[in-house]
């Protein structure tokens, strides 16, 4: 399958190089967006993500978030798999999520991008909640089950920014989301009929209604900004 973009390096606050996924908009340009991964890398699924958006009218940078531990990571969910992300995942810092975010966030403005926002999926929904707190220049952001959001309920959101939740997640019960609405009311925490991964078409969760609806969401809150 061809793609319609390429893997560019960026250096991020640090001085990591970070490799990530770069597709420019189709037709006119809405905005920027940086799309973070799931616990499995910058994957086929993900830029398939990014491609999508691009189609909408969105310069998309996905950064390759476990870059300083092993470069380009992508794994399956197979169980050995899951478990090598979720090592990685545990041994990279949220303040280096928010450095790369940062970055993206910056090479976009300087492409051009008067607007520029985020979303992100399972692990990349916290980094995306986290983002919307303490990174400078997002204009609105989209949290797709983030299950870790609770333990930044502290923290408040600094653009506009929405949740994403499946009723059936056992990862995210609802008393987790209850907590996380009366943290912050000022947040819509939007629920589905769904499981875990629901807007992924690569795995046995994937719910297609769910994802339709979230994916309006998420383009309309877009748009109102």
């Amino acid at each position: 399958m061809s793609r319609k973009g390429k893997t560019i390096t960026l250096k991020s606050g640090d001085g990591a190089d970070i490799l990530c996924y770069h597709v420019k908009a189709e037709g006119k340009r809405k905005g920027g967006l940086v799309l973070i991964m799931e616990i499995f890398g910058v994957t086929a699924h993900i830029k398939d993500l990014c491609d999508g958006y691009a189609a909408r009218g969105y310069d998309v940078l996905s950064p390759q978030l476990y870059d300083r531990q092993v470069k380009d990571f992508q794994a399956t969910y197979a169980q050995e798999d899951i478990q090598k992300s979720l090592d990685y995942r545990a041994k990279n810092p949220i303040e280096n999520t928010v450095m790369d975010v940062q970055m993206c966030v910056d090479k976009l403005r300087a492409d051009g991008c008067e607007k520029v926002f985020i979303t992100g999926y399972c692990y990349g929904g916290t980094v995306t909640w986290v983002a919307a707190c303490r990174v400078e220049g997002l204009d609105a952001a989209a949290c797709y089950y983030g299950g870790a959001i609770k333990d930044f309920l502290g923290e408040t959101p600094k653009c506009p920014t929405i949740n994403h939740f499946g009723e059936k997640d056992h990862s995210i019960p609802m008393d987790v989301v209850e907590r996380i609405k009366k943290a912050h009311p000022e947040v819509p925490s939007y629920v589905y009929d769904a499981d875990h991964g629901f807007n992924s078409d690569r795995r046995n969760n994937y719910d297609k209604t769910a994802a339709e609806l979230a994916l309006k969401r998420t383009l309309e809150l877009f748009d109102s900004v």
